[in-house]
């Protein structure tokens, strides 16, 4: 006996009805949703009758100033959403192949391993795939974590916290992120053997804006010594005009060890001589279970985790 055809061959879905669902949804009406993709309305509304009447569930609401989608609704555009996209994908690595490269890789990080692990992984990629296509973004986990979802990373090196939904997610913890203070190779702190946090809390200090975990653990190390936060703060996560601004004053920061050791090296900073009692949660390599890797990403994937290994001191990683 023969299987069943899936749904969306007996139905014979449309792409055209996968971006009606969409448009619907961004525009709030049938009328501007046909308008944006070049159709009647007439045959904007064929279209998701036939839908819906196949699926045998409204998936909008029609209301008296325009449509809502329903549960049923919201599924639809979901995977609509997810499908558009993945063919977006398809269209840009055949692309990308017809003139040479060897596929693309989005790969998002914070900010230590951006400048410890992800140089090293691209390096090793580039050797198994001279052609490959890179796009790197840094940022904080949340945000990184918001690009994963909406299909526009392929893999991060980032946190996972309680409030992120890690149903269809795969993660492989790295390390944890230590912590140091940082200044201008002159600061007047540098003079001091054993500078204290009472110390430090006199000058002024560039640290993450208000909600991120940097920012919590930073005026927690404060509030535990029983000291009052800096009056002089600076906000700012852009770690080019934090390197910037404390060549130019006497203020201090506090960034990622890995981050801190690599301008050290090159005599851009100095690291205060100070053990700060503020340890970030762990970090790893997350991606998606529900989202087939490109040959490209997964060979990026493999050097990711051959240079965790070496970086991180861990065996191997499967």
């Amino acid at each position: 006996m023969s299987q069943e055809k899936p749904w969306f061959l007996r139905a014979r879905l449309k792409t055209r009805q996968l971006l009606l669902l969409v448009a619907i949804d961004e525009q709030g009406n049938i009328h501007r949703a046909a308008e944006s993709l070049d159709v009647s309305q007439p045959a904007a509304s064929k279209l998701l009758k036939d839908l819906e009447d196949l699926m045998e569930v409204p998936l909008f609401e029609r209301m008296p100033r325009g449509m809502r989608a329903t549960l049923y609704g919201e599924v639809m555009i979901r995977h609509a959403r997810i499908a558009l996209a993945s063919l977006g994908e398809a269209g840009d690595e055949i692309e990308s192949l017809k003139e040479g490269y060897a596929g693309t890789v989005r790969v998002g990080a914070i900010q230590g391993p951006a400048v410890t692990l992800i140089p090293e992984a691209i390096k090793r990629a580039l050797q198994e795939r001279p052609l490959l296509r890179v796009s790197m973004l840094v940022e904080s986990s949340d945000v990184l974590m918001e690009r994963l979802a909406q299909r526009k990373l392929d893999i991060l090196v980032a946190r996972l916290f309680a409030r992120h939904d890690k149903s269809q997610l795969h993660y492989q913890a790295l390390a944890e992120e230590q912590i140091c203070a940082i200044v201008s190779p002159d600061h007047p702190i540098l003079a001091l053997k054993k500078p204290s946090l009472a110390d430090m809390a006199r000058y002024g200090w560039i640290v993450p804006p208000p909600g991120s975990v940097l920012r919590h653990r930073f005026e927690l190390l404060f509030h535990n010594t029983g000291l009052a936060l800096p009056e002089r703060l600076i906000e700012s996560t852009a770690l080019v005009f934090v390197l910037n601004m404390l060549r130019r004053t006497d203020y201090i920061s506090v960034i990622p060890t890995d981050a801190a050791e690599y301008y050290v090296a090159h005599g851009v900073i100095a690291q205060v001589p100070v053990e700060l009692a503020c340890k970030m949660d762990d970090f790893g390599i997350i991606t998606r279970k529900d989202w087939l890797l490109s040959p490209a990403a997964r060979c990026m994937l493999t050097a990711l985790k051959q240079a965790a290994s070496d970086v991180y001191g861990l065996p191997r990683l499967d």
